[in-house]
């Protein structure tokens, strides 16, 4: 997030670490725009914020011009503002999925091919595999956003992307504990699967209600989630290494 608070802190850090593989992680929706309010204000509130409300703010993208503008001008500052850190863009998502909006997929196609764009997240997550691993969780399948991530999978393999074959972090977004995790690494299906958490040492402005930061921090440096790591079939890296 290129406009948050610690985000030239995290690029510092990212640089003393030469394999880790750092992605743009695109805000249009409950956060701190890289332009000036100014500059996009159909696309703020009165605080200077981006707009809360996804629904009205996707409507607007899409029939308005005006709005798509401004937009489009967003984009291509926080693909800059990343490009100026120096980093290797290995990849793009958005905050809440939001490039799953058929206006906001075509103007990352269109500024992400003049910031050497490789690869996208689609947020298609195989709920039999996550049943399998918690038989008595009751996982709710993705029946409003399935449709749009299936045609934006095809669409960004079209423009020659690299897609995973399917994310997992979804269903359990903010509980990704030691014994989900290594539930995952067990059942890997064949193909690219990313697996992605929110680890962090505690609660922090602005972060999400009810989420498990610190839990997924100590799954991920777990010794049994590391050992099954190494010992498994499953080749690790970021996308660039895929």
């Amino acid at each position: 997030m290129v406009s948050a608070p610690a985000a030239a802190d995290a690029a510092a850090l990212a640089k003393t670490m030469p394999r880790l593989r750092v992605g743009l992680h695109i805000v249009l929706v409950e956060g701190k725009p890289t332009l000036p309010p100014s500059a996009i204000p159909d696309l703020v509130d009165a605080s200077g914020m981006f707009h809360a409300d996804m629904t009205s703010a996707a409507m607007r993208m899409f029939f308005l011009p005006a709005v798509r503008r401004q937009l489009e001008a967003e984009v291509e500052a926080q693909f800059d503002a990343f490009h100026a850190t120096g980093l290797a863009l290995d990849h793009v998502n958005t905050h809440k999925h939001f490039h799953l909006h058929p206006t906001i997929a075509s103007i990352i196609l269109r500024v992400g091919r003049r910031y050497d764009l490789r690869a996208i997240r689609v947020p298609l997550e195989p709920r039999r595999l996550l049943a399998r691993i918690e038989p008595a969780n009751n996982v709710k399948p993705a029946v409003a956003t399935a449709p749009w991530a299936m045609l934006s999978r095809a669409r960004f393999r079209a423009a020659g992307l690299l897609v995973p074959d399917q994310v997992f972090g979804l269903s359990w977004s903010g509980a990704m504990t030691a014994a989900r995790l290594l539930g995952l690494i067990e059942n890997l299906p064949d193909g690219l699967s990313e697996i992605y958490l929110h680890p962090a040492t505690q609660p922090y402005q602005g972060c999400a209600p009810h989420y498990r930061y610190a839990e997924e921090l100590a799954a991920l440096i777990a010794p049994r989630i590391v050992e099954a790591s190494r010992n498994s079939a499953v080749t690790r890296g970021g996308f660039a290494d895929f």
